[in-house]
């Protein structure tokens, strides 16, 4: 699944690039990318996992190898609702509400994958939602969005000299 959503924010990234009559500088289609990577891979995703979490939890919980009933899967729920309202915000607001987002993910992914490697390594926990894809989404994904902000920043420099 969460090879869709890549496919997703790609397509919807180059549609909005090829259809805009803005000029395609460099700045404007790291911007495209920038946005739709948060817009999908943030807010649709996070989305996702909070359906997942709140109304599918004992099946989440068995996909990822924690025991069913868990409390604190409500409150992973929320966080990812959290993030999902920011993602989809992506699209309305910008500047420094794209820094804010990126942060926030990214604390809460990169956390999230310690989490999967520690559990990994205490408890041999080799669920597919433990230590599959969801694992190198944790670790990789912020790392492109922090590029992809970074490059944004410093090409918009460029652009307005």
């Amino acid at each position: 699944m969460l090879y869709l959503w890549i496919i997703l924010a790609v397509i919807c990234a180059l549609a909005h690039l090829f259809l805009s009559k803005t000029p395609k500088t460099k700045n404007r289609v790291i911007e495209l990318f920038l946005m739709y990577t948060l817009v999908v891979m943030v807010g649709f995703t996070s989305i996702w996992a909070f359906l997942g979490h709140a109304f599918l939890a004992n099946q989440i919980a068995a996909y990822i190898g924690w025991p069913a009933g868990n409390p604190f899967q409500f409150e992973v729920a929320m966080a990812n609702l959290s993030y999902g309202i920011l993602g989809i915000l992506c699209i309305k607001f910008r500047d420094n509400f794209w820094t804010a987002t990126v942060v926030a993910f990214t604390t809460f992914y990169w956390g999230a994958a310690y989490g999967h490697v520690m559990d990994i390594m205490n408890h041999a926990n080799y669920a597919a939602g433990n230590a599959g894809a969801v694992l190198y989404f944790d670790m990789v994904l912020p790392v492109v969005l922090i590029v992809l902000l970074l490059a944004y920043r410093m090409t918009l420099k460029k652009s307005l000299n």
